[in-house]
């Protein structure tokens, strides 16, 4: 069953009815996210953008439309921030603590396909060393920046009082249990 994303109140979209978030495993155990974007697409920024030529790790990718995902650790304050464009670019960060202690997160390049109709666009992001039963119990927050021709949208599981802010504690809004398969020795 999809997760559902809502839009801060205080950056409307009018362009998109909904945006809901698979995640689960790929081959090997790796984890799948795929980013569901349902509406008028066509408004959304990256329907415009064509596949970059070689899918770079790069800052800032939150200042136009990217999908993003927020891994809190086992123990303590810190969490992972991975971030995936629809071109294909992607970053990923550590951080000790609220919004502290940024840094560069050593990890694979993600492989993420894009998918377009008039009315959704899926972004679908492979992580091939973070293997999906390792999030059994974690907090995770899922969200999306959404660039319309009106502006900057946010959307998220769940949203902080005041400004958006996907690296609040409130954002970290499901606890994954993930199901384990038991295998027959037989």
């Amino acid at each position: 069953m999809p997760l559902l994303l809502t839009c801060h109140a205080d950056t409307p979209c009018a362009a998109l009815e909904r945006i809901e978030v698979e995640i689960g495993p790929a081959e090997h155990g790796a984890l799948r996210l795929t980013y569901r974007m349902l509406g008028n697409v066509e408004l959304v920024a990256a329907t415009t953008l064509p596949p970059a030529e070689r899918p770079r790790r790069r800052d800032e990718l939150w200042r136009h439309t990217c999908c993003e995902l927020f891994v809190r650790d086992a123990a303590g304050d810190g969490y992972r921030e991975l971030n995936f464009a629809p071109c294909g670019d992607w970053a990923a960060y550590r951080f000790t603590g609220y919004r502290t202690g940024m840094a560069p997160l050593d990890t694979a390049a993600p492989r993420i396909a894009l998918e377009r109709t008039p009315t959704a666009l899926a972004l679908t992001v492979t992580l091939p060393d973070q293997p999906y039963a390792e999030l059994d119990g974690r907090r995770i927050g899922l969200a999306c920046v959404v660039e319309t021709p009106a502006g900057l949208a946010y959307w998220a599981l769940a949203h902080p009082r005041g400004r958006p802010d996907f690296h609040h504690a409130d954002a970290f809004a499901v606890t994954l249990a993930v199901a384990h398969t038991a295998r027959s020795t037989a």
